[in-house]
């Protein structure tokens, strides 16, 4: 996890000033088994392998007896599945999200521009959000060509070593950085950049309007990320073409016209998201 802060605005530490009556309400109002079932889901989501229930039970500090009943209602409910001895998290709170009339929103009306998109392009498109400390994919559409390199709905990627994840922090105020770097969890493979480096390519961005970089996954992929803003002007995603070129006799979109046709799908999207361009609106 890299801490990223402004020179100009310093993070300062704060004793806490929890007033007792509030203490006393919070300590009144507790739930044990729900926080005991949430630590359990939040520890899977940061584990690709999945866990043994000793495993879980010694990372959370608990007994397997203690856990017992309540992963076992987890799996019952569908939220986490079990392979051989171990356990790991399902796809249903990512289900459960879609659902959720923003997310569900953003990628109604992504879908017919990342059609035609990719119909234009002859490439690939996907739509990814900021969600538990990684990007996540939440639209996808095939290029049309007879192969295509895309990212699966539902995959997640690295915040600090992906297009898409230096986009969606370069269009994000300082306090919004700062709160997606402190949730930030590593992907498997994930490549770590310094403090310096991470700012340098922030900015970098930022002043661009968008990323175009070569895959630090993948060879021969160049990956092309603009931010899709909304109302506050800050990015509420990002809409991004892993751009593969072709070598034989077939004459496709360069990767300049595809950056364009990109940059104003994104614009429009961004439009229909609330976003209003200043600038234009004067």
């Amino acid at each position: 996890m890299i801490a990223l802060a402004s020179p100009s605005l310093p993070m300062k530490t704060r004793k806490s000033r929890t007033p007792v009556r509030a203490r006393q309400t919070s300590a009144r109002y507790a739930a044990p088994a729900l926080d005991k079932g949430l630590d359990v889901i939040e520890l899977l989501a940061r584990e690709t392998e999945g866990l043994t229930l000793n495993e879980i039970a010694r990372l959370l500090d608990r007994t397997s007896s203690e856990l017992f009943r309540m992963v076992n209602a987890l799996c019952r409910r569908g939220y986490i599945g079990q392979q051989d001895d171990r356990y790991s998290l399902t796809l249903k709170l990512f289900e459960l999200a879609h659902r959720h009339k923003p997310i569900k929103s953003l990628t109604a009306a992504a879908a017919p521009l990342m059609r035609e998109l990719a119909q234009q392009s002859l490439q690939s498109c996907h739509l990814a959000v900021f969600y538990a400390g990684r990007v996540l994919v939440v639209g996808e559409i095939d290029s049309p060509e007879r192969w295509a390199f895309g990212l699966k709905v539902g995959a997640q990627v690295g915040l600090t070593d992906t297009a898409s994840g230096y986009v969606l922090l370069a269009f994000h105020d300082e306090a919004g950085r700062r709160s997606m770097l402190a949730a930030h969890q590593e992907v498997e493979g994930e490549l770590e950049l310094t403090r310096r480096q991470l700012l340098t390519t922030i900015r970098e961005v930022a002043m661009n309007g968008y990323a175009q970089l070569q895959s630090r996954q993948i060879r021969g992929v160049t990956n092309i990320a603009f931010p899709i803003l909304g109302a506050s002007g800050q990015a509420i995603a990002v809409l991004n073409i892993p751009y593969i070129e072709r070598i034989d006799k077939k004459v496709t979109p360069s990767i300049a016209a595809v950056k364009e046709m990109l940059r104003e799908t994104a614009a429009r999207l961004s439009l229909l998201m609330g976003y209003v361009d200043e600038v234009e609106a004067r």
